[in-house]
Formats: C-alpha cells, structure tokens, sequence
C-alpha cells in the first residue's frame, strides 16, 4: 500500500498533467469566471493588504484580479521564499514594481516592502470536499497561515477539474476559508464546502478567528 506521501506524489504528477492539458479557450474562460467572482464576491479584499502569487505551469492567472482589486484600493504583494523551512513573507509589488527571478524560476518582487497581509489568495494544484489543499509539496502556505496571528483571510483558487473526495489529509494540513472556481464560490464549513453566491459572500461580515472584522 502506498503511503501517504506516495499517494500524494501521485496525485500531484496526475493533476499537473490533467491542468496543464486544459486548452488556452478552456483556461481563458473559466480564469474569467474566477475572477469575476473574487471581484464580486469579496470587497473586503478592496480595502485590505492582499497576497496573490504569479501564475505558473497553467495555473489560474491571478493578475487580472490583481489589477481590478489594485484599483480598488487594495495593497498587493506577492510570496517570496526566504528559506524552504522558513515561512513564506509577502513583498509588496505593483504593475511597475522591479521583479527578478526566484530559484523556483518564478517572478517575485526585487527587494521591495516586506507588508503584512490581511487576505491571501491561495494557488492549488487540488483540494477535496473538506476544503484541504494540496500543493507542491513544500509546506509553505500550511506552515504560514498557521503562523501568522491573526490568520489571514485564505481564499484558494483552482479549476473545478482539480476536485479531489479525499486528500487524506495530515495533522499539518490546514482548509481554507473559501475555494473559488469557475463553478463558484465555495464556503469551507465544518460539513465542507458549501456553495454561496457572490451576492451572499459579498454581504456578510467576515470574520477572522478572533472574530474581528478585516
């Protein structure tokens, strides 16, 4: 029987391939639809410092959202990886910001502000019924959003193609607050996800875990 580091690998191998095998029509319009949601669905993040991330290997592209919530009145940055046991700090970055390249081949801001973040917009290769990611295996986001105090609002984003039941997930693991794909958003509850309009997640009051606002 494979353990669950092995089954992981697995999985990860197989849903790479199966979103890397989305067609650029396929890609475009559900990005569309997730982005339309976020902008919709989550003003709160119009006022806030928010982490988004830089697209890789057929990711959802996040800029589009970056610059409507950026317009908004939104702070952003982007992750940088200090050290692989170290946690994931956020630097703050623009449409002009200098940007270099990381040793994970992906863009990161050169040097600018280190900000805190309020909101995290978190980039998954799956996530099951639960509200469990699965990543890439480094640990980064589980080990930050458990660090930092308060937690940051973490919405996670994918296509509906990367569902999985059942991550199994381990101590370590963390769900996030919210999945949005093209199908919608998602609202990770004790029963797992449950769908809400943008409409109905625009109007709440959400609440951290000390129950302030954002």
């Amino acid at each position: 029987m494979d353990t669950w580091q092995e089954w992981r690998k697995k999985r990860r191998f197989e849903l790479l391939a199966r979103r890397e095998a989305v067609t650029e029509d396929e890609r475009f319009h559900w990005s569309m639809e997730i982005t339309t949601s976020l902008e919709r669905g989550f003003p709160i993040l119009w006022k806030n410092t928010v982490g988004f991330y830089w697209p890789n290997r057929g990711e959802y592209d996040p800029r589009p959202a970056m610059n409507i919530i950026q317009e908004r009145g939104a702070t952003l940055a982007l992750p940088e990886v200090e050290d692989k046991n170290k946690l994931l700090r956020f630097r703050r970055w623009w449409q002009e910001a200098p940007m270099k390249i990381d040793a994970y081949n992906i863009p990161i801001p050169d040097n600018t502000e280190l900000v805190m973040v309020g909101a995290i917009i978190v980039p998954m290769l799956g996530f099951d019924e639960q509200g469990y990611r699965l990543g890439y295996g480094g640990g980064y986001y589980d080990r930050t959003l458990a660090a930092i105090n308060p937690r940051p609002l973490a919405i996670g984003v994918a296509f509906e193609i990367l569902r999985l039941d059942n991550i199994y997930h381990r101590p370590h693991d963390i769900t996030v607050d919210f999945i949005v794909t093209e199908a919608g958003i998602y609202r990770i509850t004790t029963r797992g996800m449950v769908i809400i309009s943008t409409e109905k997640c625009a109007s709440e009051n959400i609440l951290n875990q000390h129950g302030a606002p954002f």
